[in-house]
């Protein structure tokens, strides 16, 4: 993954790259929300089953999904008593409402800065 503007600038980049970037998401991240789209609400143990890993690690991938606001969590009791958390993935659209409105906080964020560099930098 590119290091800088410019760099991404002249890399071919992909959405999944864009994601990452944007969202502070991981490769493995990535490939949990899909399996996630594909498969329907599954358990944490399904997950690590359907990505080939352990459950810890499905569900450490999951965290970082929920923390996102890509995936959420709901209790589903069993009828012998006791109780487990099936997660869902929010729809692509949703997902892309989320990068644009993050780009543009960002763009805004960087735009006040620029208008300010020459102050700041001579420290007026």
């Amino acid at each position: 993954m590119a290091s800088s503007i410019p760099e991404m600038l002249r890399a071919e980049c992909k959405c999944e790259d864009m994601a990452k970037c944007v969202l502070g998401l991981k490769e493995l991240d990535i490939s949990t929300y899909k399996k996630l789209l594909e498969s329907g609400p599954t358990t944490a143990e399904q997950l690590g089953q359907l990505l080939c890993r352990e459950r810890s690690t499905a569900y450490r991938s999951l965290q970082n999904l929920t923390s996102a606001g890509l995936v959420y969590r709901e209790t589903k009791s069993i009828d012998i008593g006791g109780y487990y958390y099936e997660y869902t993935a929010i729809e692509p659209s949703r997902v892309k409402k989320m990068i644009k409105a993050t780009i543009d906080e960002w763009y805004q964020k960087m735009s006040n800065l620029v208008e300010n560099f020459d102050r700041e930098l001579l420290g007026k």
